[in-house]
């Protein structure tokens, strides 16, 4: 296909798939301090999308649902919530990501370094959260504001787990206009999404509808729930297309051929570091709650939920003959402090940086379903990859621009 003109420039927002080929979708895993590695890459995906498309191009110019858990909840937050200040750009861009969880980790995940803080932190481990959670509620509150769900730059979904009532809640711009009582302020659902069991304090807050009827949440960590919220994000879509929504060309809800997918992990253990049965055999209630650097029994239900969904996704697109339109990039390979979710000393942190800036010149991987690595496809590297889809994106967004009414208005007024 040739090139094609561009209609409106990339401050204009996304118009809907309607007047495109595809349906974008960018996913980000929970994982603590280690969303520094899906920071990395998204920063680079930027990058190359401002090359094509100027140094105004955000990422929420391209995708038309961004979606997050937990760490991933916040960038996604971060990425879509408007700037007043900034005639409504998104508030970060994301260079700033990495910037923010540099500055910010260190106060969220206070480290004490005295000889007795391994006793100390067990203790803390058995009678309450490892972490107040103050700080990480206070910056919320600074950055993000006021600004409410359905005033994202474009569709978000984040998951929640509540507590109260023992089942996920899904906060969506779609559900939105179905649910007003979903329309919770940002920093809320944020500061909901993150609040890992042992790690921080569950959150509470309630919100109000236009005739007055009060919804209370009682939130944890979306991790419990879907830890991967891929398949999240693609069944809030297809609920969509079965109820007709205009912005979606009409194909089945099921045909994942038209969806674009890249989803981002944050980092796994290499297989011979996690826990051999020898082990766990021997661990009682203590044991699968506390570890060197972990939290056993939250690494084993997040990391099974994160690669379940990878299963999933990897077997739907290779089965549809669709492989390229699903591109997860993962490390599974972590060692040491920088696989935990809350060592945030400046030396881990730096190294999570390097993580991730190693991560994209690793080769692109596929998840093999009988041994659950991740292998080499020949497909070049992480980075070519991402390059690759930058130029999709920039092209399926000047398509839509191009057939939409708004494109159709800029290019009469430019003859």
């Amino acid at each position: 296909m040739g090139s094609l003109p561009q209609v409106a420039s990339p401050r204009s927002p996304l118009q809907a798939p309607t007047y495109g080929n595809l349906i974008t979708v960018l996913s980000i895993d929970g994982g603590g301090i280690r969303g520094i590695i899906p920071g990395t890459i998204l920063a680079f995906l930027e990058s190359q999308l401002q090359k094509l498309d100027g140094e105004e191009a955000r990422l929420a110019d391209y995708f038309d649902v961004i979606t997050g858990t937990s760490t991933g909840g916040l960038v996604t937050a971060m990425l879509t919530t408007p700037d007043p200040s900034n005639d409504n750009r998104p508030l970060f861009s994301a260079k700033d990501i990495n910037d923010f969880y540099l500055e910010h980790c260190p106060k969220i995940f206070p480290q004490d370094r005295t000889p007795f803080a391994p006793a100390a932190n067990l203790v803390k481990s058995l009678t309450g959260p490892k972490y107040d959670g103050e700080y990480l509620r206070n910056i919320v509150r600074e950055k993000l504001g006021e600004t409410r769900l359905h005033q994202t730059l474009t569709n978000v979904v984040i998951p929640t787990f509540d507590i109260k009532q023992l089942q996920p809640k899904i906060f969506s711009s779609y559900e939105v206009k179905n649910n007003p009582c979903k329309n919770a302020l940002l920093s809320d659902i944020c500061i909901g999404t993150s609040a890992a069991p042992t790690y921080l304090p569950a959150h509470q807050f309630e919100t109000k509808d236009s005739a007055g009827k009060v919804q209370e949440f009682h939130l944890i960590d979306g991790g419990v729930a879907a830890n991967n919220p891929t398949l999240v994000a693609i069944n809030e879509v297809t609920k969509e297309i079965t109820r007709g929504n205009p912005d979606f060309f009409p194909i089945k809800p099921d045909d994942y051929t038209r969806f674009l997918v890249l989803s981002l992990g944050t980092g796994s253990q290499k297989c011979e570091e996690k826990y051999p049965a020898q082990m766990a055999a021997k661990w009682g209630l203590l044991g699968w709650f506390t570890c060197e650097h972990s939290t056993p029994l939250i690494d084993v239900f997040m990391q099974a939920s994160s690669d379940m969904v990878d299963f999933h996704n990897a077997t739907v697109f290779k089965a549809l003959k669709s492989e390229k339109s699903y591109l997860r990039i993962q490390d599974d390979t972590l060692s040491g402090t920088v696989a935990s979710v809350d060592i945030a000393t400046k030396e881990n942190l730096e190294e999570l940086v390097k993580v991730g800036e190693n991560l994209l010149k690793k080769p692109v991987s596929r998840v093999n379903l009988e041994t659950g690595k991740f292998e080499p496809i020949n497909e070049g590297t992480n980075e070519e990859t991402l390059v690759r889809l930058a130029e999709v994106l920039s092209k399926e967004k000047r398509r839509r621009d191009m057939r939409s009414p708004l494109g159709k208005q800029l290019a009469a007024k430019k003859k």
